[in-house]
């Protein structure tokens, strides 16, 4: 079965959806530590959430990157990722869903979330031919994903050295199995159509 363009896959329970980021220790270890964002985080800054783990991986290298050592996975509300989403503007102007050039920019410009779909990535960090969503929060998108909306930060960067390592030992089989078992969202179709979900 084919998997469709545009598609969001994670990590999620009943109430809550599993998104990732990458920091420095500078940024990560207070966070971890208190369970949510603090300084020397900042909140004038678009914030990108991942719910993709192997995207975030391709993204930080493995937690190589300078400024990324440090992979954080963050369980928040699903009712404030959909409000996110519900929010959003594609990074990217679409005929199919936007007046013109003009009204897309204008929406860009006052929208407080951001989401873009890149190709989604393997073990080996190849593109596959289908899409992974990044969401971008400003404002008061993340003034609710730091005071309201995430539940617990989890530091989970031994767990993507372990898997690393594997890859990188050839031992394909291993890695794949420590990988957090992401699965389709059921994203509300009102919020498919604002994020150009294919599926």
């Amino acid at each position: 079965m084919s998997v469709p363009l545009r598609q969001i896959r994670a990590r999620y329970s009943a109430d809550t959806i599993t998104v990732y980021q990458a920091y420095s220790p500078q940024i990560a270890e207070p966070a971890v530590a208190a369970g949510r964002f603090v300084a020397p985080f900042k909140r004038e800054r678009m914030t990108w959430i991942k719910p993709s783990f192997l995207w975030m991986m391709y993204r930080c290298g493995w937690a190589t990157k300078e400024g990324q050592e440090r992979v954080l996975a963050v369980d928040l509300r699903r009712e404030g990722f959909e409000w996110a989403l519900k929010r959003a503007c594609l990074s990217h102007y679409v005929p199919e869903l936007h007046a013109d050039r003009e009204a897309w920019s204008r929406q860009l410009k006052s929208s407080p979330v951001r989401v873009q779909w890149d190709p989604e990535r393997s073990l080996r960090l190849a593109a596959l031919p289908y899409r992974s969503l990044q969401v971008g929060l400003s404002g008061p998108a993340v003034a609710g994903y730091v005071d309201e909306w995430v539940v617990a930060i989890r530091d989970v960067t031994a767990d993507v050295r372990q898997i690393r390592d594997l890859v990188r030992s050839g031992d394909d089989r291993a890695a794949a199995a420590r990988l957090p078992v992401e699965q389709v969202y059921p994203l509300p179709e009102p919020i498919a159509a604002v994020v150009n979900a294919t599926g």
